[in-house]
């Protein structure tokens, strides 16, 4: 059995101790930078050591602070976010339109493959749009009795949820908390590129649409060859029959437009009015603002949805803080650059092909040990963007790296509460679903190698 790590502030804290004692170890040294195009870049070839600038206990002390205020906008952006969308989640609209498109697969089952397939697209564009990642734990309890219902097994029940919204993920185009953060910190303007992750994503979404489609057809000529067929048969699948009735209603119905429209003038406004945090910040609160008003909530449950919405992004705003604050004393002891120095020495060896797939590797590494989307992007992308410059990688490659190896890897890590919630409610044990998705992981892998090397080697992935 696996045993539990530390929570990832534990974990983060504990680097960030690290890094205080390496300012005592490893020599300063800085490079000189140039501003182009508003962006302070690395110049190649201008490294030299300089007088050291060990960190102290006290150091260590204040950085959460210092890096909490480093990461005040990006951190007040994720709150107003997080509690803007919980405002559209309490609304019910959200679950509503999923539901409707479920009981129509149970009224209608000649079009199940159909439907299923539009459930996984659905998914996907939520996790793709707004990182739907820990609201797969409630679906699941709707996507089980589903399946079964079809006639299916309870992988397929976690799949249609947890892989959508997972290839979504990795597939993302306008998730604030994994790509708007990390093109933060890159000084990248916040969702471009957009283009080339929509067809990232739509890749993405339609190799998990038929590894499933697969999956349930071979279930379906012989259901004895489900890896938890015997689980199954065990189960009391009368706990989980879907009850309640759908009231997908005009309110619903708005809201979820308004929702579609605020993901078109964010992709727009991006792009044409240089809108930045602040901008996209408040598209959202004027969305949940409106939700607010057509569900007709009253201010002490719109403001309770906002607050609960909030809460749940603290824990990934005290992650970025901490994040943060081993940027500053790596950079306050001066071996940030050293760090950049050697690590670039290291992967210059090699083809800039070779060093992106490097750098995503890396980035599925760090994902085992810290879980935390937006809380990765706040601590590797301040040494994965100018490490980019160094080797002639833009850096909207770089960030595609490590949307790779956070997403991808979320779909198995058993660090991640996620996963193992999924896993939990389902009762499909650890080995069984490994044993299970391998090949689709695989196939996601090599698909992420490819999409990474196109942009080195075919064409130029900018703005910067």
């Amino acid at each position: 059995m696996l045993k539990k790590l530390p929570d990832t502030l534990i974990i983060v804290l504990t680097i960030l101790l690290i890094f205080t004692a390496l300012t005592w170890i490893i020599p300063a040294g800085q490079f000189e930078r140039a501003e182009v195009n508003g962006r302070e870049l690395v110049v190649p070839g201008t490294y030299q050591e300089v007088e050291r600038n060990p960190q102290g206990f006290f150091d260590f002390l204040k950085a959460p602070i210092e890096g909490f205020i480093s990461a005040t906008q990006i951190i007040a952006f994720v709150l107003i976010v997080g509690g803007a969308f919980s405002i559209v989640t309490r609304s019910g609209a959200i679950d509503a339109g999923l539901k409707k498109i479920i009981d129509l697969s149970l009224q209608k089952p000649r079009y199940k493959k159909l439907m299923v397939a539009l459930l996984i697209v659905l998914f996907s564009l939520a996790g793709a749009t707004f990182g739907m990642s820990e609201e797969v734990l409630v679906f699941i309890l709707i996507t089980l009795p589903l399946a079964f219902s079809l006639g299916y097994d309870s992988i397929t029940g976690v799949a249609i949820p947890f892989i959508g919204a997972g290839a979504g993920f990795a597939g993302a185009f306008t998730n604030p908390f994994t790509i708007g953060i990390a093109q933060g910190i890159a000084e990248l303007p916040p969702f471009s590129g957009w283009e080339y992750r929509i067809i990232v994503w739509a890749i993405f979404t339609t190799v998990a649409v038929l590894f499933i489609l697969r999956y349930i057809n071979q279930l379906e000529k012989s259901p004895g060859k489900s890896p938890v067929y015997e689980i199954d048969q065990q189960r009391d699948k009368k706990e989980l029959e879907i009850s309640g009735e759908v009231n997908f209603n005009r309110r619903k119905k708005i809201i979820l437009v308004a929702f579609a429209i605020s993901l078109a003038l964010l992709v727009y406004g991006v792009n044409t009015w240089d809108w930045y945090i602040n901008e996209i910040a408040a598209l959202f609160l004027g969305l949940g603002i409106f939700t607010a008003i057509v569900a007709r909530m009253s201010t002490g449950i719109a403001a309770d949805a906002f607050v609960n919405g909030a809460k749940d992004m603290i824990y990934a705003g005290l992650v970025i803080a901490l994040s943060k604050g081993i940027l500053v004393i790596a950079t306050e002891g001066k071996i940030i650059d050293t760090v950049l120095f050697y690590l670039s020495g290291w992967v210059d060896g090699f083809h800039q092909g070779v060093a992106v797939e490097l750098m995503f590797f890396v980035q599925s590494f760090l994902n085992f040990f810290l879980p935390s989307g937006s809380g990765q992007a706040a601590l590797t992308m301040p040494i994965m963007a100018p490490l980019s410059d160094l080797l002639e990688i833009s850096r909207q490659t770089a960030v595609l790296a490590f949307q790779f190896g956070d997403g991808i890897s979320n779909l198995v890590i058993p660090t991640s509460g996620v996963t193992m919630g999924v896993l939990g409610i389902s009762k499909i044990p650890y080995q069984k679903w490994l044993g299970w998705i391998w090949p689709l992981m695989v196939v996601l892998i090599l698909l992420a190698m490819v999409f990474l090397l196109l942009p080195v080697v075919a064409f130029t992935w900018g703005p910067f």
